[in-house]
């Protein structure tokens, strides 16, 4: 199920929470039994078999989390619990997401004709196996004791606001939560406001910007496209992933405060950036964090030699590439940012005082071209996308279609690109501050969600969506 149907906005979300908060209200344990079910019975309506493997992945991680800590004062023990859990859970993830690209690189490579399995992808799996690992192996560190309760373990795992696209929450952060959680009206109605700002940047700007970036990257397919064509597919596809995803995170934390769950935040207008790095300190949070913290610190982090430290930082951005996908281009994508981050690192780029101006300049060249790699089927076809870019393809500066789109689509990229800054937020804020929005720009205010609302829901009724991005990984 996606958050952006009718079936979920007005049937799915209303029943639960309905239930949730007039037939179980005041029974912590009943309402989180009724949340797991709610999350399973969620996964389940788009993936019916793929559910239990999703049961398979919290009751064997369940089990790996008690022996660990049973065995806590055996060091010996509890690493080999360890080693046995990464063997369980990569595996999971090597056999559904991976053992078709890896047969099928043999075949190419070997000239062998090993039979390729057509193995279908589950949703999210990616998301709830790096959950599921960080969870034993928090315990593992002393950070938490295990859960002994099986559901309540599932329900962190499962918790469907975050199931199938993140953020990737940590046990140690909403361990307490389980049990003790509070919710308040204020709460669920800043949950409520942030859902809708989710939901409104996926099916209002991210679904526009997708019809312009499949048309780019189609016509350039075609080689009948223009230079400014290509660029403007470009911009557009890095907008669409960044309201795509970014909205399905808002409208995920915008739902655990519903419930009354405090989820970590995962962007942090990473645009503005200007440094490769800082760019990944913005985007996706809690999968950087997840990485640092599970690979790149047990590796050694920075404080060792530069030939180990070039090392650390391309095992962590191999391993980036290939988590978003079994594609070359998607490791590519991963081994371009491994180079610039480590030459900014060695060469301090981020302390020295070069204009604000070209240092953002240079960091969006490398997102906008790192996307175009993203977004391309092939290496071949990336490589052919960035030459019509760069004006090297022989391809015309201007056509038509620049015009057509530009046109059609002005305001969207307009209100994208002021969206992508904290300039709405800051205003915001400005206003919070005076007390304006308790007053009567307090109902302005909720007119304005109101409408928000209701113009998004309007969308959803004309079928104009398309499924989430970062599903696929």
């Amino acid at each position: 199920m996606l958050f952006s149907t009718v079936a979920f906005v007005c049937g799915f979300l209303p029943a639960v929470l309905l239930i949730y908060y007039t037939m179980l209200r005041g029974k912590r344990q009943a309402q989180n039994y009724f949340l797991l079910f709610s999350s399973l019975a969620f996964y389940a309506w788009g993936e019916p078999l793929f559910v239990f493997v999703l049961i398979l992945s919290f009751t064997c991680n369940w089990a790996f989390g008690l022996l660990v800590y049973k065995y806590h004062d055996d060091r010996g023990r509890s690493k080999l619990f360890i080693v046995l859990m990464l063997i369980f859970n990569l595996s999971i993830m090597f056999i559904f997401k991976y053992l078709m690209f890896t047969i099928g690189n043999i075949n190419l490579l070997f000239k062998s004709s090993l039979t390729v399995p057509k193995i279908l992808l589950p949703i999210g799996i990616s998301f709830f196996t790096f959950q599921a690992i960080s969870y034993v192996v928090d315990i593992y560190r002393g950070k938490k004791a295990a859960q002994k309760n099986l559901l309540n373990c599932g329900l962190f795992i499962a918790f469907f606001p975050a199931l199938v696209a993140g953020p990737i929450i940590r046990y140690d952060t909403i361990a307490d939560q389980i049990m003790d959680r509070e919710e308040t009206f204020d709460d669920f109605s800043e949950g409520a406001c942030r859902f809708i700002v989710g939901l409104a940047k996926k099916v209002l700007l991210a679904n526009s910007f997708a019809v312009v970036a499949d048309r780019g990257f189609a016509m350039s397919q075609g080689g009948d496209t223009s230079v400014t064509f290509a660029w403007i597919g470009a911009i557009a596809y890095t907008l669409q992933i960044y309201y795509d995803f970014s909205g399905y995170s808002d409208m995920a934390i915008g739902l655990g405060k519903m419930f009354g769950f405090k989820l970590p935040e995962n962007f942090n207008y990473p645009y503005i950036s200007g440094s490769a790095s800082e760019f990944w300190r913005r985007w996706h949070i809690s999968l950087g964090s997840w990485f640092r913290d599970y690979v790149y610190i047990p590796l050694g982090g920075s404080r060792v030699r530069t030939r180990r430290l070039v090392l650390n930082l391309f095992v962590v951005w191999l391993l980036t590439g290939i988590w978003h996908g079994a594609n070359w281009t998607f490791i590519c994508w991963g081994l371009l940012y491994f180079v610039f981050i480590t030459i900014e690192k060695l060469t301090r780029f981020e302390s020295r005082s070069f204009p604000g101006v070209l240092k953002h300049a240079y960091l969006m060249l490398i997102v906008i071209a790192g996307w175009v790699l993203f977004r391309s089927g092939t290496i071949g076809g990336a490589v052919e996308y960035l030459g019509v870019m760069a004006g090297l393809a022989g391809k015309p500066l201007i056509d038509a279609n620049t015009v057509v789109y530009v046109k059609e689509y002005f305001y969207y990229f307009l209100f994208g690109i002021i969206f992508i800054t904290p300039a709405a937020k800051a205003v915001s804020a400005k206003a919070a501050k005076h007390g304006l929005l308790r007053t009567a720009t307090g109902a302005l205010y909720a007119v304005a969600f109101s409408a928000l609302f209701l113009l998004t829901l309007s969308y959803l009724v004309k079928g104009t969506y398309n499924p989430f991005i970062y599903f696929n990984f």
